[in-house]
């Protein structure tokens, strides 16, 4: 037998066996074995606006039902997002990160969000779409094309990996060759104490700054370029910003460009081979791809929470959030809020109202790049349909051990030609 022993991943108590003054959803491993849903269901039930006085994050709440939500994601004035959009960092660690702060327009406030923002945005206009709809039809019709046809393979390595930093290196133009590097940052940025630590999660986004600012430094007096760098190194607002605001947005581009799209490519492949049913429908009816997309979209919630910290006392349902409290918009549970949106537990590809779901936000911070992560899935699913009888799921799934980034580190996947 063995000496080393094999880890075994921590119980999960049953939420009802729970005290609900302790109810705690932003624990990892509800996240990671996909335990969450219990939780979340009894607070929307019992308690939606959930103060928690003590956590591994500090005290905070957990606002859990969609109409809540859209309240608190529209009214800026109340609700800022100064100072970070994660519950994070943990209490343990928060000492060290104010002395790596990295500014970002989603976690900034009028007017400074606004103009930043609007300086970037012109790379998903719809004139940019149409152009790039062709890039993506080429790039996953080359990557789908390569893929073993009844052999084992890794879907999120080989594809929903692939296809989107694909994407994010011509969004960026950056060295094509290099392109897994932003597969690398995206997964230092958001990856928790226990896979890095602090001082070489440091390192390695310092070499990340260092890479981008040489690339910046090409740019800023170049012809005007449609490149996220071009756009930023040449925009009025935004070609004076300091090396850590540059870092900090850099870090916003990459990670909204790459883990969302990433992690609904992979879980939709999970949610069609979960709900067979669904996945004969589409075979059978094509044009059900526009309607899924969004489906797989909310169903999956890559990103599974915002937050948010209160400007002034502010009500809700009764109960006061006091000014300077923090404030944990639960967009993966009001994604799953019955009295908003029927069936929400279930995933049904053919919804009259597929796109009324929480998981690109609302109001100044509603994601700037959803209609190109929508494009990228519908050309992806149009393009595997032509070739893939099934893409079966054959082993076991391994989701990312995060509180925020919702998604699949590994699945491994057998495909069936037509």
């Amino acid at each position: 037998m063995s000496s080393v022993m094999q880890e075994q991943p921590p119980v999960i108590p049953d939420p009802y066996s729970l005290p609900l003054a302790e109810l705690d959803p932003a624990r990892v491993e509800l996240f990671q074995q996909d335990a969450l849903w219990g939780y979340f269901e009894r607070l929307r039930a019992e308690d939606p606006v959930h103060f928690l006085p003590d956590s591994d994050y500090g005290p905070y709440w957990s606002i859990t039902k969609f109409d809540d939500i859209m309240f608190v994601d529209t009214h800026p004035e109340l609700f800022s997002s100064e100072g970070g959009i994660t519950i994070g960092p943990l209490k343990a660690l928060q000492e060290q990160a104010k002395d790596f702060q990295t500014p970002m327009f989603i976690a900034m406030d009028p007017p400074k969000h606004d103009v930043q923002r609007a300086t970037v945005t012109p790379v998903v206009a719809p004139r940019n779409l149409v152009v790039l709809e062709g890039v993506i039809r080429e790039r996953a019709a080359k990557i789908l094309d390569s893929l073993p046809i009844g052999e084992t393979f890794d879907w999120v390595d080989k594809v929903s990996i692939e296809l989107t930093t694909q994407m994010l290196a011509t969004l960026f133009d950056f060295p094509f060759e290099e392109r897994r590097k932003l597969t690398h940052w995206s997964d230092i940025a958001t990856a928790g104490p226990d896979v890095i630590s602090t001082a070489d999660r440091r390192k390695e986004l310092i070499e990340c700054l260092e890479f981008f600012t040489r690339l910046w430094n090409e740019r800023k007096e170049g012809d005007p370029g449609y490149d996220l760098i071009s756009m930023l190194a040449q925009g009025e607002n935004t070609k004076n910003m300091q090396p850590m605001e540059f870092l900090g947005n850099l870090i916003l581009l990459i990670v909204g460009g790459n883990d969302t799209t990433r992690n609904s490519i992979s879980g939709g492949v999970v949610a069609l081979n979960e709900n067979p049913d669904q996945y004969q429908k589409l075979r059978d009816n094509h044009k059900l791809i526009q309607s899924m997309v969004p489906e797989i979209i909310r169903w999956q919630t890559p990103l599974s929470h915002m937050r948010r910290i209160a400007t002034q006392d502010v009500e809700i349902r009764g109960k006061t959030i006091k000014k300077g409290d923090k404030v944990v918009m639960w967009y993966v549970s009001g994604n799953r809020d019955a009295d908003a949106i029927d069936n929400a537990d279930s995933f049904i590809i053919d919804r009259a109202r597929p796109r009324h779901h929480l998981s690109f936000g609302f109001g100044i911070h509603r994601c700037m790049g959803n209609r190109l992560a929508e494009m990228q899935l519908r050309v992806l699913w149009e393009e595997i349909l032509q070739r893939f009888e099934t893409v079966e799921v054959v082993g076991p799934l391994q989701r990312t051990p995060s509180i925020f980034v919702k998604g699949f580190t590994h699945i491994p996947v057998r495909l069936h030609a037509l």
